[in-house]
């Protein structure tokens, strides 16, 4: 199944995909044409949304460091989400804002002190998030300060939530980015240096995840500069396409 967040008669709903992809239902049986829909970011209000940082080894390596030996993590607000067709903001001052395509592990069930090998037994779902980086603002790759990366609407998110069960092994999925086009982007989930499983046992060793809770697990090898006007498509195997344009901060 795959499920989306959307507005439609100015009420935030969630709706599941049916029909060979061209409708949505809602709750109450009703049907929107899914081209008509206003997307929405997937993010459940109230969630708490983890990132991470240097999650690949051939991104660390591009970057010029070596991939990490604990998971680097970090948390994004809110506000930080856009949904799929939306605009990502560029601010006026930058010229190195970065596509960074990344899997999105949803959490389904409350998960305290999982070992891996359990771990993806709570996994609800997956999704695709373009979490930009703002490459003039970094002051430290290993802690992204505040500006990098919680900048309003600077992070697209969707469409889709689509079930564990569809995706299977999360860690056998190619990724992709484009650019008006052209591919500039492209790796394989296996590259991670903390899966999945990992990632969960990690946080619920010190915290309890909640349904909703979002783990965005870190992006591969490829860094390419947009600049407003640009269309930028991330896709994941198994998951969809996740479209965006850049615009000008205002």
């Amino acid at each position: 199944m795959k499920r989306a967040r959307i507005a439609w008669q100015g009420r935030e709903v969630w709706a599941d995909l049916v029909d060979d992809d061209q409708w949505l239902r809602l709750a109450n049986g009703e049907r929107v044409e899914a081209a008509h829909a206003h997307w929405l970011p997937s993010v459940t209000p109230g969630a708490t949304i983890f990132a991470l940082g240097l999650n690949y080894a051939d991104h660390s390596v591009e970057l010029g460091f070596t991939p990490p030996s604990s998971p680097l993590v970090f948390l994004k607000g809110h506000a930080t989400f856009v949904g799929h067709g939306g605009t990502a903001r560029c601010p006026v001052d930058a010229s190195q804002m970065h596509p960074e395509c990344e899997l999105v592990a949803v959490i389904g069930a409350p998960a305290r002190k999982v070992r891996s090998t359990h771990a993806l037994d709570y996994v609800a779902g997956y999704t695709i998030a373009c979490d930009y980086a703002i490459r003039e603002y970094l002051e430290n790759y290993y802690r992204p300060n505040l500006r990098v990366k919680n900048r309003d609407c600077c992070t697209p998110i969707g469409p889709w939530i689509v079930d564990a069960t569809e995706v299977g092994d999360p860690q056998a999925l190619a990724l992709s980015t484009r650019v008006n086009g052209a591919l500039v982007q492209a790796g394989r989930s296996h590259d991670m240096v903390f899966s999945v499983a990992t990632l969960i046992e990690y946080l619920s060793d010190f915290m309890t995840l909640m349904p909703g809770d979002m783990i965005l697990t870190g992006t591969p090898h490829g860094v390419v500069f947009v600049k407003p006007g640009d269309r930028v498509i991330c896709e994941i195997e198994g998951i969809g396409a996740l479209t965006n344009d850049v615009e000008v901060e205002r």
